[in-house]
């Protein structure tokens, strides 16, 4: 029996840190409204022994078996017991890596892990985490200028998230909250080098990200921060200010963060062409 009333088991095995097969995995589950998968994920799996309590929770709880294994004697042995037990397998990567070598007629390396090295392009990313995290939330104003990408924005447009996303693919990104009344950073108010982005959300979802907040942390008390009438002036005030120095606007309300993110790398290497909303 494949599912048991609405999940299944998901068996995700790796030998290195497992997000390729989480992300393939995950991108998969979620066009399967009516199931939800139960994952059981297995990183870093480079023995024989490792393999075997793989194959024993395989066992006990069977299901579809997706896979990242570069070492051939796991593979056939994970794919062999798979048989056995009468569950599905599949290697994520076997068939795109079977394409490159046939295109480039090269055989790979083998080397596990190959996409972790700590070369520039690694510590880029952790140059990019850092400055992120020091210039999260309006912090430290006086280095805007060095940044790659500025998101500004109303509170509750996932300003922190979309800025730490950005960082985790090297780009420089700082945030800055538009507050009424707070006039905006003079670093922002000069050109330079960073990529200014505006995000803004519908009022009803602000209303109650906010609403939920304050709620959260406030014992149910409620103020002008979630009044409507007052987010809508803001949201206005916010596009008035984008269109008054030329940056371009993204609206997040149906958008995930990466999706948010990946419109923001977009523009950003397409900033030479005409200012439009995203």
């Amino acid at each position: 029996m494949p599912t048991s009333g609405n999940y299944f088991h998901l068996h995700l095995v790796s030998d290195s840190t497992g997000e390729t097969l989480i992300t393939v995995a995950r991108a998969v589950a979620a066009q399967y409204a009516n199931v939800s998968a139960v994952e059981h994920v297995y990183p870093l799996v480079r023995s024989q022994k490792q393999l075997d309590r793989v194959l024993s929770e395989i066992e006990e709880a069977p299901g579809i078996v997706l896979f990242t294994l570069l070492e051939k004697d796991l593979v056939h042995r994970l794919e062999g017991k798979c048989r056995e037990m009468n569950v599905p397998s599949l290697s994520i990567i076997g068939p795109v890596m079977q394409l490159f070598e046939a295109y480039l007629g090269a055989a790979t390396t083998g080397k596990v892990g190959a996409q972790h090295v700590l070369n520039a392009e690694y510590f880029a990313r952790i140059d990019a985490l850092n400055y992120t995290m020091l210039h999260d939330d309006g912090q430290h104003v006086e280095g805007l200028e060095e940044a790659d990408v500025v998101l500004v924005g109303v509170s509750r447009t996932s300003k922190t998230p979309t800025s730490i996303y950005l960082a985790n693919r090297g780009f420089k990104t700082a945030n800055v909250p538009l507050v009424p009344g707070v006039p905006l950073p003079p670093q922002l108010e000069v050109p330079s080098n960073a990529f200014v982005v505006g995000l803004v959300a519908s009022t009803e979802r602000i209303a109650q990200v906010r609403q939920n907040r304050v709620i959260e942390h406030s014992h149910g008390r409620l103020d002008d921060y979630v009044d409507r009438e007052a987010i809508a002036v803001e949201i206005v005030q916010t596009r008035a200010l984008c269109a008054r120095h030329g940056w371009p606007i993204i609206d997040v309300t149906r958008r995930s963060i990466e999706e948010t993110a990946a419109a923001i790398i977009r523009l950003y290497h397409d900033r030479e062409a005409p200012v439009l909303e995203a």
